[in-house]
């Protein structure tokens, strides 16, 4: 009997193989027609797991790659290139990566900008996860020329979005539903988001804090393998000097709870500042009325200048990060211009306070005038410069015991919380990245300390704050989530009857006879709307012949309750129909009325996406 299954099993094979090759669209590679194959003999969740673990291989893999690529890029100017010949480095690479970069996406990718955490978010919420192909390879090639020539800026938020776009896209490629998209395509960011940091809860947490906000689903099993295959692949083929890791930090002591708390408090004021200070700069970048081309001149020049006064700000920066952790401040500064001046502690606590200010300056020129990189890495680099800066000013005034290497690794915990409103994010990933789960109690102080306080500035992350006041992306309000999903272009009855203000009745009661419906829509001149007549309206009239010919149109029509624009967001469509108690009203655009729309139809919309999205 097992054998006839096996031979049973063997013959469905080969006869998808050739139905397959006889009958698709395009030709493929033999081991998608073996996916096919797979997702058609397989039960739902056992194809979902085989396909969290390629998918967490394929994004797991760029993310080594784009690493591995940056890494030897900057190990090569800061080690093995003379301190004169460094300058010159410094002032010519970031310039050209930023500039390189906007010219890559105006002539390769035809201006197709859109980058960052929130490009995901709106993928998932307006476009059912559907992510353009061209995003598995261009945040990639983009985010190497800018970070790795030396912008300011991280390269996990490119990592996230070429992982969800491998996910989205294999997902497309097998016809996945929804619900199975979206899953995979936040397993593809798991998956880089753990490769980055060879921290595979960080990446669970990262999907479940930023990226499935909003989202209802029960599968858990294909984000974590792929989080585990992103994890293994940085294991395993990155070095210990690419990774994100600390060996060195002090056991928690109890005594030191003031420390953090004061450390958190500064964490979530930083933090603010930083998001400010972008935000001002980005709105300065757009409301400039110059080309792409010569933005990105003008933020090229901002970040050299920066990277040759202050060295640290080149690339991502992890690298200076962890010569503060292992006690080794004084390499740092030797490469800038702080070396020819006499060595003090004051000296060194004025570099790193200047570090701390500049970052973000030089992080937000990066990213907005036209380079490619997220604030992922800058929020931890500033978090542990930081957090020396903070243990240093507690030496100077006259506290003693003060746990460097913790504030500095706790430091970077509290700023990205702060920063990226991820605090269970922050906590696992230092708390992977440094073996330090004995310090989870002050990674929680510090990180919640400022979460909340960031919070208490702004409830939801400035960064998405105007996709998420747009309705654009998910947020935590879930009947706003579905709404916001709903086109109010495919909801417009198109088929409706209209008439002329300067008709008579006789006219409108020939068009009632052909009609189905009991709204009219009284148009004037180039089909501007006038008013509304319903068959409630007539009923009294309609029935009386003599006064077919001596009453108007213009005598019956009356004004809409309310009138709906084209381009409005169905959740203030629904807020209309509530605040006027009516089931019908016309829609118009610019002025013409272009159809109506019902709140029955909406509604009845909203129940069958209620069923596929949850």
């Amino acid at each position: 009997m097992s054998q006839f299954k096996t031979i049973r099993k063997y013959y469905s094979f080969f006869r998808f193989k050739r139905d397959f090759e006889q009958y698709s669209l395009r030709k493929v590679r033999s081991y998608e027609i073996i996916i096919h194959w797979l997702h058609k003999v397989l039960s739902r969740s056992q194809f979902l797991i085989l396909s969290g673990i390629l998918v967490g291989l394929g994004a797991g893999m760029a993310g080594v790659v784009l690493k591995v690529l940056v890494h030897y890029i900057h190990y090569f100017i800061t080690h093995k290139v003379h301190f004169s010949t460094q300058i010159i480095f410094y002032v010519v690479f970031p310039f050209l990566g930023i500039v390189l970069t906007t010219m890559l996406v105006i002539w390769g990718f035809k201006g197709q900008s859109r980058k960052g955490i929130g490009l995901i978010l709106y993928e998932i919420a307006q476009n059912s996860s559907l992510i353009p192909p061209v995003k598995m390879y261009s945040q990639i090639m983009q985010s190497a020329i800018t970070v790795g020539l030396g912008g300011s800026a991280g390269l996990e938020s490119p990592i996230a979005v070429t992982g969800a776009a491998i996910g989205s896209n294999y997902a497309r490629n097998y016809h996945l539903g929804y619900k199975e998209r979206t899953l995979l395509l936040a397993a593809g960011a798991t998956s880089g988001i753990a490769a980055a940091f060879n921290a595979p809860i960080a990446g669970v947490m990262f999907a479940f804090e930023i990226l499935l906000t909003g989202v209802v689903f029960s599968d858990f099993i294909p984000l974590i393998l792929a989080a585990v295959c992103g994890s293994l692949l940085s294991k395993i083929i990155l070095q210990e000097e690419v990774l994100f890791h600390f060996e060195t930090r002090q056991a928690f002591n109890y005594h030191n709870v003031p420390y953090y708390v004061g450390l958190g408090l500064l964490c979530a004021l930083y933090a603010r500042y930083f998001i400010v200070i972008s935000q001002r700069i980005e709105h300065f970048i757009k409301g400039l009325q110059w080309s792409a081309l010569q933005k990105a001149i003008l933020g090229g020049l901002i970040v050299s200048v920066l990277c040759v006064l202050m060295p640290p700000l080149f690339g991502e920066g992890y690298a200076s990060v962890k010569l503060l952790a292992g006690g080794h401040s004084d390499e740092i500064i030797q490469n800038s211009f702080f070396r020819y001046i006499p060595a003090q502690s004051w000296i060194l606590l004025l570099f790193t306070g200047c570090i701390c200010l500049l970052k973000v300056f030089a992080t937000a020129f990066t990213i907005h005038s036209g380079g490619n990189g997220g604030n992922f890495a800058p929020s931890l680099f500033a978090g542990g410069f930081l957090g020396y800066f903070f243990a240093l000013l507690c030496t100077h005034l006259g506290f003693t015991d003060v746990p460097f290497t913790n504030l500095i690794i706790v430091g970077m915990a509290g700023v990205m919380s702060g920063v990226l409103y991820a605090p269970l994010t922050a906590i696992f990933l230092i708390a992977e990245s440094s073996s330090g789960y004995d310090l989870f109690i002050p990674l929680m102080i510090v990180s919640t300390t400022s979460f909340l306080l960031a919070k208490w500035f702004s409830p939801i992350s400035p960064e998405l704050k105007h996709l998420a006041d747009t309705g654009k992306i998910f947020t935590k309000a879930h009947d706003k989530n579905i709404l916001s999903v709903l086109k109010l272009e495919e909801l417009v009855e198109k088929d409706f009857q209209r008439i002329s203000s300067d008709e008579t009745l006789r006219q409108l009661i020939e068009l009632v006879k052909e009609g189905h419906r009991n709204i009219i829509g009284v148009v004037g001149p180039d089909d501007r709307l006038d008013g509304i007549i319903t068959l409630d309206d007539i009923r009294q009239i309609m029935f009386n012949p003599s006064l077919y010919d001596t009453i108007t149109i213009r005598q019956l029509m009356k004004p809409p309750l309310a009138v709906i624009d084209l381009h409005d967001n169905v959740a203030d469509v629904i807020n209309k129909f509530d605040a006027v108690h009516t089931w019908n009203l016309p829609v118009t655009d610019s002025g013409r009325l272009v159809g109506f729309v019902s709140k029955s139809g909406i509604l009845n919309q909203y129940r069958l996406l209620l069923q596929e999205y949850s």
